[in-house]
């Protein structure tokens, strides 16, 4: 079994860049059911551009909270 969260993500370029530079590792983002979720910030790298990260998203889960995927949707 899995959970999945739904979720929109933006992040300014300049916090991609800090990703790069590993002065940041982790963001948390609210779900659309309310939920919190702390992921890795590299699970967002294939989809970091110019404009930093924009999108909707679905974060999957398995059951013990461990990362299985994350998927731009729109």
């Amino acid at each position: 079994m899995s959970r999945s969260y739904i979720f929109n993500g933006f992040l300014s370029p300049e916090k991609c860049q800090q990703f790069y530079r590993g002065e940041v590792k982790y963001v948390i983002v609210t779900a659309d059911s309310g939920e919190r979720v702390q992921l890795a910030l590299r699970h967002f790298q294939p989809f970091i551009s110019h404009l930093g990260i924009r999108g909707r998203f679905r974060l999957t889960l398995t059951d013990n909270g461990d990362f299985l995927r994350l998927e731009k949707i729109s």
